[in-house]
């Protein structure tokens, strides 16, 4: 195997350097395949290289990094012959947990070079790719509230979250939003809307997804909680446990839409904040997306 394009997100501030690329390079040389390796800066520059690599015809990327970077460089190629390889560089690795992806990087190199292609499904809404999920509501509120916060004050990332978290359980925001799906429509009122790319399970394997090939969106809405138990929503949609969460509305579909009186919303999609008008119209893109998985 030759030419593995390798896109690695540098911009985490975990101390890449000219000896890590290195270091890297001879890990896939010593499995017998040549990697060509970018230390992107951002998120545009993720893309414009995975752009630049399906143009060109490579047969497979790479992407190293945690979700958000799975996300960007998974966004070109959905819908090619291109294939998806992953390093799984970030906190949390909820993609390459689900498809039992290793989280050692020496043992990710091998599962890139010597794994087993399978097609799985991407979730979309209003034209923009999610891999994990996607969710409206206080999620994106604090999202957003987190980045300012490590953008403009300099505080790290959990700390800029908690005070987030802290912020929104203060204003207690609800959300008005009809919800048409299967057929039927359903008004609620809602402090956390959450969409994932098939279902996400309970019980002994809290937070994880059994499958990514059932052509399904699996929709919660969380019904009217205590401040309390907005923060236990919080906690679970931001570790991927929504399950463990109670009083919710659960649903299924290959498609759905969701409709409200604000002409803009927040939605996060994968962890990234995105403005978007409404209605959102959310989809399953079954079997769009060809990933390097470890052999059964």
């Amino acid at each position: 195997m030759n030419n593995i394009v390798v896109i690695v997100n540098a911009s985490a501030g975990l101390g890449y350097c000219g000896g890590w690329s290195a270091a890297l390079k001879e890990q896939f040389r010593r499995h017998g395949a040549a990697a060509e390796i970018t230390l992107a800066q951002s998120g545009d520059e993720m893309i414009a290289r995975a752009e630049r690599a399906v143009a060109e015809g490579a047969p497979l990327v790479v992407a190293g990094g945690g979700d958000g970077t799975i996300n960007a460089v998974a966004s070109v190629l959905v819908g090619t012959a291109t294939r998806l390889g992953v390093l799984p560089l970030g906190t949390l690795n909820h993609f390459a947990k689900d498809l039992k992806i290793p989280l050692a990087l020496e043992d990710a190199v091998a599962n890139v070079v010597h794994g087993v292609v399978r097609q799985v499904d991407v979730g979309e809404v209003n034209g923009r790719i999610f891999v994990n999920n996607s969710s409206l509501g206080i999620y994106p509120d604090i999202v957003r509230d987190r980045e300012q916060q490590q953008r403009h004050l300099g505080r790290g990332k959990w700390p800029a979250f908690g005070r987030a978290l802290f912020a929104a359980l203060r204003r207690f925001p609800f959300l008005s939003v009809r919800l048409k799906i299967n057929g039927a429509e359903h008004l609620r009122r809602t402090p956390f809307v959450f969409i994932g790319n098939n279902e996400y399970l309970q019980g002994l394997t809290l937070g994880a997804r059994e499958r990514l090939d059932s052509g399904k969106l699996c929709l919660y809405v969380a019904q009217k909680p205590t401040r309390l138990g907005l923060l236990r929503y919080a906690l679970h949609a931001l570790f991927g446990k929504l399950r463990e969460a109670r009083d919710f509305d659960v649903l299924s579909a290959t498609s759905l839409e969701i409709e409200t009186r604000h002409r803009h919303l927040r939605v996060a999609t994968d962890g990234e904040v995105t403005l978007m008008k409404p209605p959102l119209c959310y989809r399953s893109r079954a079997a769009a997306l060809h990933v390097i998985v470890p052999a059964a």
